[in-house]
């Protein structure tokens, strides 16, 4: 019985797969799956008709919030009183220093029947996400 060994030479496998990786690509560029370029923004939220909320502490909120938030402070004594007056049909946008805190109030409202609510990060991130000014 004869056996045959095939050398690919030191780049014969890399080769192949370097062809296998650029049709991958190509395929998925044609397919709109994958886009070659710089950073793109996402798409802005759209505020209209939301109620944009802070949850940080008062202390926070006055050293700066987003242009138009309320603030309702999601470790205060009052949160689940004052989050349970509000229409659980509206549209909530909220945010934190990190989106820690803003992500365990979204969870705790959608608990409480609330069905529109997102969690938009940071404050940084939630002024970039909605286009809206941070104010004093």
């Amino acid at each position: 019985m004869r056996t045959s060994v095939v050398t690919l030479g030191p780049l014969g496998y890399l080769g192949g797969m370097r062809t296998l990786l650029k049709t991958i690509l190509a395929a998925l560029l044609v397919a709109g799956l994958f886009t070659v370029g710089g950073c793109s923004k996402p798409a802005p939220v759209v505020t209209t008709g939301a109620t944009i909320i802070d949850v940080r502490t008062p202390s926070e909120y006055a050293a700066g919030h987003l242009e138009g938030a309320v603030n309702i402070d999601f470790q205060g004594a009052t949160f689940e009183s004052q989050i349970g007056a509000l229409p659980k049909d509206g549209t909530y946008l909220l945010y934190c220093r990190s989106g820690s805190r803003a992500g365990s109030a979204m969870t705790q409202m959608k608990q409480m029947g609330f069905t529109h609510v997102t969690n938009l990060g940071s404050l940084q991130a939630a002024a970039d996400a909605t286009g809206k000014k941070i104010v004093t």
